[in-house]
């Protein structure tokens, strides 16, 4: 899967690479990577490092000084550090925001592999083609834009947003209105444009830890037997994934597979070499100390 146009080197055969964001200590991104590292045979490290939103520009700079090859950008520094880049790919600067950077030489190049990496999960684990199937996406914030945008290259017959805020729904929609049929409309219409959905997207924060119990939809109104994704990572079941498979027979996807592959679309745009997927992934799944999550009925 590798996105890269060229393998990296460096005259001390060391690469630092790293994530910034605020707060940062929870982030699973240097176990994820750093095993990547040792599974490619490449020395180096992936460090986190927190960055207050009045650093980002020095951060930036300091990239480049301390040859860093490259860095993910967490919350809440994916829009601000487009600002401070050389370079921004076309596909992160019509999303808006940008969570991978390169370091060609001193040349920043900023990247956005949500995306691209959620698509890879869900096709992967949950359903293998995206052609023709009725999207229903539940939230219109950061995480939702870089997934419909990919989403929408794969030219599904139709893309419903869904939010509390009507019009914010709306003009998310209004932005990619030339790519396909994409409605927005707010939660209290969803009940209205669910039947027929073969695709269902939570990609909002609602039911991750802290508070398991939350759901954004009540799961009776999903229909039967349609595919359920979650973002959501931390619980690998969130209670929407659960209730859907128990009580509503559907296939379930969890937001690991999506935290897996935009880590490594990064790793590849870093290194120019296929990203170890096996290794990253029992790394990741061993730090949450949890199984495969389940995506079957």
């Amino acid at each position: 899967m590798t996105t890269a146009t060229k393998t990296w080197s460096s005259p001390s055969g060391d690469i630092l690479l790293g994530v910034i964001g605020s707060p940062i200590s929870h982030s699973k991104s240097p176990v994820m990577h750093n095993a990547g590292l040792r599974a490619l045979g490449i020395p180096g490290a992936y460090v986190p490092l927190h960055v207050e939103q009045d650093k980002v520009k020095e951060t930036i700079e300091a990239i480049r000084t301390l040859n860093f090859r490259g860095i993910n950008v967490t919350i809440p520094h994916k829009l601000a550090v487009i600002e401070h880049l050389d370079r921004v790919d076309p596909a992160a600067e019509a999303i808006g925001a940008v969570n991978t950077i390169v370091n060609d030489n001193g040349i920043l190049t900023g990247y956005n592999t949500d995306g691209i990496g959620y698509v890879r999960s869900l096709k992967s684990e949950a359903v293998s083609e995206l052609s023709g199937r009725r999207i229903m996406v539940i939230g219109a914030g950061g995480a939702a834009r870089g997934i419909i945008d990919a989403l929408l290259q794969e030219q599904p017959s139709s893309v419903v947003i869904v939010n509390r805020d009507e019009e914010k729904a709306k003009r998310l929609a209004g932005s990619w209105s030339s790519r396909g049929d994409i409605k927005g409309v707010g939660l209290d219409q969803i009940q209205g444009y669910i039947g027929g959905t073969d695709i269902l997207i939570n990609t909002t924060s609602v039911g991750m830890h802290p508070h398991v119990d939350d759901m954004p939809i009540d799961p009776d109104i999903i229909p039967e037997g349609i595919v359920v994704s979650d973002l959501i990572y931390n619980p690998l079941y969130t209670r929407l994934l659960l209730e859907s498979r128990s009580r509503r027979g559907c296939i379930i996807h969890s937001g690991v597979g999506m935290f897996l592959y935009q880590g490594a679309y990064a790793l590849e745009y870093w290194t120019g070499l296929p990203a170890p997927i096996e290794a990253m992934r029992e790394a990741l799944l061993g730090s949450l100390g949890a199984a495969e999550p389940s995506v079957s009925k």
